[in-house]
């Protein structure tokens, strides 16, 4: 590859076919193709370009060989920098020797990774649809309109006397009307009414943790509809504070801040899973009154597009970063059906949830087997089919 080198401050033409880099997360597998339909595009010298020589080197192979482990591995051998921070510069990247097969057996390679990539994707895509009409299904009996999805203009002008809330986002939903209150065949209620809201511990050298260590969750910890526990770090809380941050079986937790729509305020139920665990001030936990509102079908509700709506019309940004306080998670509106509907909208849902994590993980799976069979093929450790 030759490297189209260079300079601080600078931006940098990249054609199509050209293979581009993170300095900062190329260790992490972080390089991209030029696509076709993107003839001209400018880079900072945070993005070094190299054009891939076509008679040694597919750009396809060169993509799949940054990504593999050993690869990755040498890089982290060699980086320097801050932690964090560590930025893999031109010229360590092309010190390093790697395999470079004839061109007939990388093509073999990138069109094994295209196939087995395909059916990695139809998983995801089965898994996704499966998820939407599970939420189309409950919005249906809850009798809530279906949202339909909003085309918003790239410029529209109106009276100042007209804005309700000086946010471009607000005026926005305002115009299209996407602002109106949600409609339910069973009563709406605020999340507030039935349930108590906190904050939890703020992070600081003065708790870090020592004589009364706690595990406690962060917002990695929290996904869409389910808790990732295979991290937990810890933090000091005393023995009289304690009670009043313990999670207690049943709390939901809201993710305070994202940089993504898609995962600002998303929620998952606490099942009691770690004794003595406690969380993090990014994290809300709401406690609902289980005499009127279950809490995996509070969990449920406000995954949905529409349950989490209302946390898009109120969040507020900094920096691109959304963020929901207390406040708004105590006013967000939930349609209260009786416990014995409720149970049975769980049940149903659980089942349609078992479903799409089953398809997941069979997508998760076959995306590892097909990164390992790459890796064995470029080291050499396993046969190319053409072969």
């Amino acid at each position: 590859m030759s490297s189209k080198r260079e300079v601080k401050g600078r931006l940098f033409f990249a054609r199509s076919g050209d293979v581009v880099y993170s300095k900062i997360d190329a260790r992490n597998g972080a390089i991209g193709i030029v696509p076709a339909e993107m003839p001209d595009v400018v880079f900072s010298s945070e993005y070094p370009i190299y054009a891939v020589d076509p008679t040694r080197a597919f750009p396809e192979y060169v993509k799949l060989l940054f990504r593999t482990t050993a690869f990755r591995n040498r890089i982290n051998s060699l980086v320097s920098g801050a932690s964090g921070r560590k930025r893999v510069e031109p010229d360590t990247l092309e010190s390093i020797k790697v395999p470079v097969p004839p061109l007939a057996v990388q093509k073999a390679i990138v069109e094994h990774w295209t196939q087995k990539q395909s059916g990695v994707v139809d998983a995801r895509r089965e898994a996704d649809e499966d998820e939407e009409e599970a939420e189309r299904g409950l919005l249906e009996f809850l009798g809530v309109p279906i949202p339909k999805v909003a085309i918003r203009p790239k410029f529209l002008a109106l009276s100042f006397e007209d804005i309700d809330r000086w946010a471009v986002s607000s005026v926005v939903n305002q115009v299209l009307g996407l602002d109106r209150p949600i409609a339910a065949k069973f009563p709406m209620v605020a999340l507030g009414d039935v349930a108590s809201v906190s904050y939890g511990l703020q992070k600081s050298p003065a708790n870090r943790p020592g004589v009364f260590a706690r595990p406690y969750l962060r917002v990695a910890n929290v996904r869409k509809g389910y808790l990732n526990l295979s991290e937990i770090k810890e933090i000091e809380v005393s023995d009289r504070d304690l009670p009043s941050y313990l999670l207690q079986p049943g709390d939901i937790l809201f993710v305070e801040g994202n940089g993504s729509r898609k995962e600002l305020g998303r929620v998952a139920k606490w099942n009691g899973e770690i004794e003595n665990c406690v969380h993090q001030n990014h994290l809300i936990k709401v406690r609902v009154d289980q005499t009127l509102l279950l809490p995996d079908y509070a969990m449920t509700w406000f995954n949905t597009e529409v349950g989490r709506s209302h946390f898009f019309r109120a969040a507020k940004s900094s920096s691109g970063l959304g963020t929901i306080n207390s406040s708004e998670v105590k006013t967000a509106p939930v349609p209260l059906p009786p416990l014995d509907i409720q149970r049975e909208l769980v049940t149903q849902i659980t089942a349609a949830r078992e479903r799409v994590t089953a398809k997941r993980a069979a997508a998760h799976k076959l995306a590892v087997e097909t990164a390992r069979e790459v890796e064995e093929m470029i080291l050499g450790h396993r046969r190319v089919p053409t072969q």
